[in-house]
């Protein structure tokens, strides 16, 4: 209880503070007590996952009952993930935002908003009170949605900010009808009183109950179709949230659809398969879209969504074990899905914060007028292409290890598959290959046209890294990814105690967990060692021979033809026409372009940008049907006091008649019966 009151002191405490101190003081504040927080909330969440869960009853008032706290295995992943995302993101943050420190209003709102979504997520993992838990989701959206718009004065910028706010909020609708429902029937608001009115339905009941669930989290985190918000929320904010929203935010949603698996017994078999479609489509369209974005951050957005997809196979297949018997297949693929959750934290976070630093240097995003930023920003680029790697599930780097882990669990699920569940998993193995090599492309794409080749826009301010400081996070950060691709073993035994929880073997059963997580990964450890090991090698003896090199240029040869101009060089859209063009009745492009007439030709134009089909059919066209409708009732608002009043007049007339005409009627039905 102490320890509450402490966590919950040293928010308020710095709310408080913010707005009265300066600029940078606000940020250092802000870390500060996001350090102490992750270091309390921390220490229990280690503590779960060695095995000692914290377990807590808080006094509530007489609607909500009591509330319990619970730190189990699960909770304390997600918030060691969190607390290390928003230490290296608010660390980050203090720098980007120096470009605002004349905005003292602004930085003190969003170093509040700041700090609260970082509470309110640490809070969500640990209560398991629905009540309690829909108050801290509110206020994490709506911190959130503050620091989506913090350059409000854009109206694209608050356009994508009331989206996520909308979207938020429908998501809310369908936890608040499971919670309802619940509660409705056992009166309490407990999680555990979940399991409980899941194991008095029926199949099918209990199968409704957790469509409802997965629904409202699969909003939040991004799933095919739901997730038409996200490739405009993230772009819109600055590059900090921006990583914290990719890296954590979304997975509040995959941490939800997680805890009602744990607590909705159901048929685990229909969900896995339910859960595997979603999430291959949701992979395959996320990197589909993501390779023809022109905007960086966009760019990363989509490939939020393909993330998400890949850790929903995870869980699939998880839920596949389960339903099946098969404790193998639910360890593998539970331990793929909980580890990427992870790695895309880690990876997707580098990849936003390198983009903030391009932004911040050339005050833009198209990726079509940068180029050649490796000569002016060698550090940024560097990291950006070790995030692409690990992106894109190569070695030495933790993406592959997750990937692998999942690949492994597809593969062991084929053994005893019936016919239609040998058609599913193939086709899911398809799919994570093709989403793969899409990832391959993309990053290729986005690594070139942006770093290398030559400047495609000539800017009026000299281009520069950041601060040597800023770049601690991010060092951090790739350390940590490289160790995880190294060293898998070390992670994959953090994991005993949350799969535990989901397969039921003993996590204390070291062996029969090492028994299920392939032996194969020593060997992978092994064969990145060597790799970074004759890395190292080449370099030292290339430094050794080369030790005072003799450095001459020359033109390169060019065919008899120098080009007179970089934008003749590959663009991001004809780097990927073919891929374009094989992929037309899927994609959505519109053009802009002005005709080249003539032998000599004065100036030519063209333009594309790509758009979501998804989107316009479920989201655009449903809110033109509804405005189209609404204006059938524009006159009513014609301007007019006399008319305004009139209505007041009806509706208090209405307010007073239609009740006594309800009861008439109600009387002379009575009457007829009676006769």
């Amino acid at each position: 209880m102490t320890v509450i009151l402490i966590f919950i002191s040293i928010c308020i405490a710095g709310v408080i503070a913010i707005p009265f101190l300066s600029p940078k003081l606000k940020g250092i504040v802000t870390l500060f007590a996001i350090v102490m927080n992750s270091a309390i909330s921390g220490y229990f969440a280690f503590l779960s996952l060695t095995g000692h869960e914290v377990c807590l009853s808080l006094q509530g008032s007489y609607i909500t009952g009591d509330i319990p706290v619970r730190i189990d295995a699960l909770s304390g992943w997600f918030i060691l993930i969190v607390n290390f995302v928003f230490i290296s993101g608010g660390w980050y943050g203090m720098f980007y935002m120096n470009a605002y420190r004349y905005h003292r209003e602004k930085i003190s709102l969003h170093a509040i908003s700041f700090l609260l979504l970082h509470t309110s997520l640490v809070t969500l993992l640990s209560v398991q009170n629905s009540l309690v838990f829909l108050i801290a989701w509110e206020i994490m959206m709506f911190s959130a949605f503050i620091c989506v718009i913090f350059d409000h004065e854009k109206e694209s910028t608050l356009k994508a900010g009331i989206n996520y706010l909308i979207q938020s909020h429908i998501s809310v609708v369908f936890l608040v009808t499971g919670f309802l429902w619940v509660a409705f029937k056992t009166g309490s608001y407990d999680f555990q009183s979940i399991t409980t009115f899941s194991l008095s339905q029926k199949g099918t009941g209990a199968l409704f109950l957790f469509i409802l669930f997965f629904i409202g989290f699969a909003i939040k985190a991004g799933f095919v179709p739901f997730h038409t918000w996200l490739p405009y929320a993230h772009p819109a904010a600055p590059a900090h949230i921006s990583g914290i929203m990719s890296g954590i935010l979304i997975k509040c949603g995959i941490y939800g659809i997680l805890r009602m698996l744990l607590v909705i017994k159901a048929d685990f078999t229909s969900i896995g398969y339910m859960i595997l479609i979603f999430s291959v489509i949701s992979g395959l369209y996320g990197v589909m879209l993501a390779i023809i974005q022109h905007d960086l951050k966009k760019l990363l957005a989509y490939h939020s969504v393909e993330n998400i997809g890949i850790i929903g196979i995870g869980i699939g297949i998880g839920c596949i074990g389960i339903g099946t018997g098969n404790h193998i297949i639910a360890t593998l693929g539970f331990a793929g899905a909980l580890l990427h959750t992870l790695n895309h934290a880690l990876f997707k976070s580098l990849l936003f914060y390198t983009a903030g630093m391009v932004y911040q240097a050339t005050h833009t995003l198209n990726i079509e007028h940068l180029g050649g930023l490796i000569k002016k920003m060698p550090k940024t680029a560097i990291l950006f292409t070790v995030a692409a790697i690990a992106i894109s599930g190569i070695p030495p780097f933790n993406g592959f290890i997750s990937e692998f882990i999942i690949y492994t669990g597809l593969y062991q699920s084929l053994q005893d598959a019936s016919l239609g569940s040998l058609t599913v998993i193939l086709f899911t193995i398809l799919g994570l290959v093709l989403i793969g090599g899409l990832a391959l492309l993309c990053f290729t794409k986005a690594v070139g046209i942006v770093f290398l080749g030559n400047p495609r826009k000539e800017f009026d301010h000299d281009i520069k890294e950041g601060p040597v400081a800023q770049f601690i996070p991010l060092y951090a950060i790739t350390v940590l990814m490289l160790f995880i691709g190294v060293f898998p073993g070390i992670f994959t035994n953090l994991l005993k105690e949350p799969i535990a929880l989901f397969t039921g073997i003993p996590a204390a059963s070291v062996s029969s967990f090492h028994g299920q997580i392939p032996e194969a990964l020593q060997p992978v450890s092994r064969a990145m060692l060597a790799f970074l090991a004759i890395i190292a090698v080449v370099y030292l003896i290339r430094k050794r021979a080369m030790h005072k090199p003799t450095v001459s240029m020359d033109a390169t040869w060019e065919c008899g033809y120098g080009a007179p101009t970089p934008k003749l060089q590959y663009t991001a859209s004809s780097f990927v026409r073919a891929y374009s063009k094989l992929n037309k009745p899927t994609l959505m492009y519109s053009r802009k372009e002005k005709e080249v007439i003539g032998i000599f030709p004065k100036d030519g134009h063209f333009e594309s940008h790509a758009y979501d089909k998804l989107e316009k059919w479920l989201v655009d066209k449903p809110i033109f049907a509804i405005r189209s409708f609404m204006k059938r009732f524009h006159f009513l608002q014609n301007g007019s006091l006399q008319s305004y009043i009139l209505y007041g007049v009806i509706f208090i007339i209405a307010v007073i008649f239609i009740p006594l005409l309800v009861e008439k009627i109600s009387s002379f039905i009575e009457f007829l019966k009676h006769l």
